[in-house]
């Protein structure tokens, strides 16, 4: 497949990392009006540089929008004249919903609205997905696209809100808990870069524990505490100081947020 990806910042850079590890695309295309910041892109000979969106689109099957929420009605109305009725639009843009996409381009087009995450680059990502009436006829494609860089779900538009939250900010806001983990590894006596090997491995280990077992948290939670043991008073201070209560106080900030963007 010829991919194009309209807007190579940090996300975009992050699922075209991604794809390069499939062996499905054929060719990528990759536009930034500064292209000294993705040059590293060119070893590949997959892979095309160019500032000139319409190029871009002239020569791929499927487009990926990455580009900012302000940006996107200029650049779609732009390149719309250049888009074939075959083409898959796929949009990465928070806030920007279908049916705006749609008043522009027309519901005949193919049209996908996901959030992956930037742990799209080492094949991590859990990305959302949402279509079009049109977009459902490759629904599957999008899911191919997206599981060569992780793992995908097909939810409702009205979700895609609260997934981007959970699913591109909650990379954020588990890089922070691994952070304080590390922090406190140090004051416990490890240097900081085995502290930071410490947390991160724990994290790992942990998701993984449940990703494999299919187990509620509480249930492996449960094999690791015993009667008095230091691991139930550890998570007892840590309730007692609003863990829990502050990460769901966050989401939900996050999530009040990211509606206002939806409707400025």
């Amino acid at each position: 497949m010829k991919v194009a990806i309209i807007g190579a910042g940090s996300l975009g850079q992050s699922i075209a990392k991604g794809l390069l590890s499939s062996e499905a695309l054929t060719a990528l295309c990759l536009t930034k009006r500064n292209l000294d910041a993705i040059q590293g892109f060119d070893t590949d000979k997959r892979v095309t540089l160019t500032s000139d969106n319409a190029l871009a689109v002239q020569n791929s099957d499927i487009v990926i929008f990455a580009i900012q929420p302000r940006h996107f009605e200029g650049i779609l109305n732009a390149v719309k004249p250049h888009l074939k009725a075959s083409q898959v639009l796929i949009s990465v843009i928070t806030g920007f919903a279908i049916s705006r996409i749609e008043d522009i381009v027309g519901k005949a087009s193919y049209i996908i609205r996901s959030m992956p995450n930037t742990a799209a680059s080492v094949g991590q990502s859990m990305t959302c997905i949402s279509t079009n009436e049109k977009g459902k006829e490759k629904v599957e494609l999008a899911k191919t696209i997206f599981n060569s860089m992780g793992r995908s779900m097909v939810i409702p538009e009205e979700q895609l809100q609260a997934a981007t939250v959970i699913c591109a900010s909650g990379i954020a806001f588990w890089m922070r808990l691994i952070r304080a983990t590390t922090q406190g590894a140090v004051q416990l006596g490890f240097e900081a870069h085995e502290a930071h090997e410490l947390a991160m491995q724990t994290c790992f280990g942990a998701a993984t524990l449940l990703k494999e077992s299919g187990k509620h948290p509480e249930e492996e939670i449960d094999r690791v505490t015993t009667p008095s043991g230091c691991t139930i008073e550890g998570l007892n201070e840590m309730e007692h100081r609003g863990l829990s209560s502050s990460l769901i106080k966050g989401i939900n900030a996050s999530f009040e947020k990211i509606n206002q963007i939806k409707t400025n």
